[in-house]
């Protein structure tokens, strides 16, 4: 079986990493557990990452303690393992030269140690958009997919990267005598396909995009009905309109009532109706919301189940209009008026901001 190759993060920002370098090591934290070296399979790490902490949920267990046996005991000798310098913009390459040891004298907050035998760097910027994704982990200790590996390795072998690569090796340490040496990026072993590098980081945008959007659907589905009816409120009020949310009980036919001034007496005058379920609303309901409507009203419809295909009928030929909002609608709504929502709607889809490359 050909070697793995393991990910090592060298602590907060690669704050470790000359020390990994300098010391022929690489070292990963939970230094609460003592040495690791009597738990020697996964549910004896489960068992004793839940003895140390308690409170952690069960995915906090088991992500830890996942980490902690990778290092223990599925790094073999002979393994490749990488770190990164996030200052250099390098990937260090080496060797795992032998079992696991506890060393505090090491570093008191990261005992645990594997010894390494560092072999050369491999600038990121040399990388392809996928392998740089498949390394974006935050995890401590991960295995670097076959894909990415390989590239790693012929980047690794290739002479012109490898002299590069040394040049920057005998710059490394900070404070090095004889001024400033700038380094360059490596070029990659072979030549960079412009369109298709484009193409890749577009795809992954896209995907990441995609996920976040899901990500999104679902903090909003595990909100409860009334919540739902107080988010929607707050969505209104970012879009210009004051709202009156109607108490926990018999509705009135409307869940929510909107207008510019918050009394009704200027136009438009907003019905809002929120169903917070799993299924589709179907015409009959949508009938029954119109009734009693009369002209100069508005109506908004909010079904985070969806709707039939007679509802959206029934919405098209309705005498006063009628919007229907799914729960794609009311995702794409709250990011456009995300900045405009007020502190209890924020409360509510609580979200952060990302940042991408134009």
């Amino acid at each position: 079986m050909p070697p793995k190759t393991w990910m090592v993060r060298a602590g907060k920002r690669g704050a470790l990493i000359d020390r990994f370098r300098n010391a022929g090591r690489v070292a990963i934290g939970w230094a609460e557990l003592g040495s690791l070296a009597a738990v020697a399979d996964r549910p004896a790490m489960v068992a004793l990452v839940r003895a140390q902490w308690p409170d952690w949920n069960a995915y906090e267990v088991g992500n830890n303690a996942g980490q902690l046996h990778r290092f223990r005991s599925e790094l073999q000798a002979g393994d490749r393992v990488i770190s990164y310098d996030p200052d250099g913009r390098v990937y260090h390459v080496g060797s795992v030269g032998g079992g696991y040891s506890f060393e505090p004298a090491f570093d008191p907050d990261y005992p645990n140690v594997r010894p390494v035998a560092w072999i050369g760097m491999v600038p990121r910027d040399a990388l392809s958009v996928a392998a740089k994704n498949s390394l974006g982990s935050v995890t401590t200790v991960f295995q670097v997919p076959a894909d990415t590996a390989a590239e790693l390795d012929a980047l690794l072998a290739a002479p012109e990267d490898r002299a590069t690569v040394d040049l920057a090796a005998s710059v490394h340490a900070r404070g090095d005598a004889g001024g400033d040496l700038a380094v360059g990026p490596a070029p990659s072993a072979t030549p960079v396909d412009s369109a298709a590098e484009a193409a890749a980081e577009q795809e992954l945008f896209e995907d990441l995009e995609a996920k976040a959007l899901e990500f999104i659907k679902d903090r909003l589905a595990k909100l409860s009905a009334r919540d739902m009816e107080l988010f929607v409120a707050g969505l209104l009020r970012a879009m210009g309109y004051k709202t009156r949310v109607s108490p926990v009980g018999p509705d009135r036919g409307r869940d929510i009532f909107a207008s510019p001034d918050g009394l009704g007496l200027e136009d438009p005058r907003i019905f809002v109706e929120v169903k917070h379920r799993s299924g589709a609303i179907g015409a009959p309901t949508v009938r029954s919301f119109l009734g009693g409507r009369r002209p100069g009203d508005r109506c908004l419809y909010v079904s985070t189940g969806g709707f039939a295909r007679d509802a959206k009928y029934e919405a098209d030929r309705a005498a006063v209009p009628l919007s229907l909002l799914d729960l794609d609608d009311l995702v794409a709504l709250a990011l456009e008026h995300y900045d405009a929502l007020d502190v209890e709607a924020k409360r509510l889809l609580a979200l952060k901001r990302l940042y991408w490359p134009a």
